[in-house]
C-alpha cells in the first residue's frame, strides 16, 4: 500500500524510490535472462523481444521484455510496486482493482555502455495528456507511472538515472533543455541545474509519472548499466510502440498479469 508519507513526497517531488525492490534471487534470474536473450542489435528480433533504440547513443532496448521469460513476467504485478501504481495512475471509485485499471504500453531492459546517456525530455509544461500528473477529487489520475528496476549497482560514473525533483509540476522548460535534450549536441542530464542524481543499488526501484523531467547522466566507468523499465498507465491506453502481446505469453499468464498487458481480449465474430 501507500504510506501516508510517500504520498507526501510522491506529490512534492514525482518520484519514490523503493530500497530493495527485488530480490538477490530475482536479480539472478533477471541478468541471466538478459544474458541469454544477448547478442542482439536495433531491428533485431529474439523470439517476441525487439532490439530497439531511440535515435540516440543511449544503448540498446530489448522492447517487449516481459516476453523474454518467466522472470520478466512476475515484474507485470510484482508486490513491491503494483498496489503503489495503482494508486497514482488512480481509478479507485471507477475501476474494481480485482480486474485491474492499468495497462503496461511499453515495458524494456536497456544496456547502457561507456559514453552513453539519454538526455533531458519530459516536463509538466509539455501538458501531455498520456504522461500527466493530476490530483483530483481526492485521489491520483496518473496518465504514465514508470517503474525503473536497477539491475546492477548504479553510483558514482555508472550513468545513473538523473531528474528535476517537481518538474512534474512546472509551467515552463527548464532554460538548459536545448542544450541537453534527447538528440542534442549533449544529451546528457549532467551539471544541469537543479537535477539531480539517483544513484541505486542492484534491487532497488525507481518509481516516477512520467511528466517528470529527466534523463541520465553519461556512463564513464567500464562495464554495462541494467535496467528495466514497466511504463503504466489506465486500461484504456494502447501501445507506444506497434508491438503486441503474443498468443504464447497470453497462454501462459495469470488471468491478473494477462489484464494488464492486455485488458481487453480481441473481438471478432465467429
Amino acid at each position: 500500500m501507500v504510506s501516508e508519507r510517500e504520498t507526501y513526497f510522491f506529490d512534492l517531488r514525482g518520484y519514490l524510490l523503493l530500497k530493495d525492490a527485488l530480490s538477490a534471487g530475482e536479480l539472478r534470474k533477471l541478468n541471466a535472462g538478459i544474458d541469454a536473450l544477448l547478442p542482439m542489435s536495433p531491428g533485431e528480433w529474439n523470439g517476441y523481444v525487439h532490439g530497439h533504440t531511440y535515435g540516440d547513443d543511449e544503448g540498446l532496448n530489448l522492447q517487449q521484455i516481459y516476453e523474454g521469460g518467466a522472470a520478466f513476467e512476475q515484474l507485470i504485478d510484482h508486490p513491491a510496486w503494483i498496489d503503489k501504481v495503482k494508486t497514482f495512475v488512480g481509478g479507485a471509485g471507477t475501476f474494481d482493482y480485482n480486474h485491474g485499471p492499468l495497462f503496461i504500453d511499453e515495458c524494456f531492459a536497456s544496456i547502457r555502455g561507456p559514453g552513453q546517456a539519454i538526455g533531458l525530455h519530459s516536463g509538466g509544461h509539455e501538458g501531455t495528456k498520456r504522461t500527466q500528473f493530476r490530483y483530483y477529487n481526492g485521489g491520483f489520475h496518473c496518465g504514465q507511472i514508470n517503474v525503473l528496476m536497477a539491475l546492477t549497482d548504479i553510483g558514482e560514473g555508472d550513468g545513473a538515472t538523473m531528474i528535476i525533483p517537481g518538474s512534474h509540476k512546472s509551467n515552463f522548460a527548464h532554460p538548459d533543455a536545448t542544450k541537453h535534450q534527447m538528440h542534442s549536441e549533449q544529451p546528457y542530464v549532467d551539471q544541469v541545474e537543479g537535477a539531480v542524481e539517483l544513484r541505486m543499488q542492484a534491487g532497488d526501484a525507481l518509481l516516477f509519472v512520467d511528466c517528470l523531467a529527466h534523463g541520465s547522466a553519461k556512463r564513464v566507468n567500464p562495464g554495462e548499466r541494467r535496467i528495466i523499465v514497466f511504463r503504466y498507465g489506465p486500461s484504456w491506453g494502447n501501445f507506444r510502440h506497434g508491438y503486441r502481446v503474443s498468443d504464447e505469453l497470453a497462454a501462459r499468464l495469470t488471468p491478473e498479469r494477462l489484464q494488464i498487458v492486455r485488458p481487453k481480449a480481441p473481438l471478432a465474430p465467429g
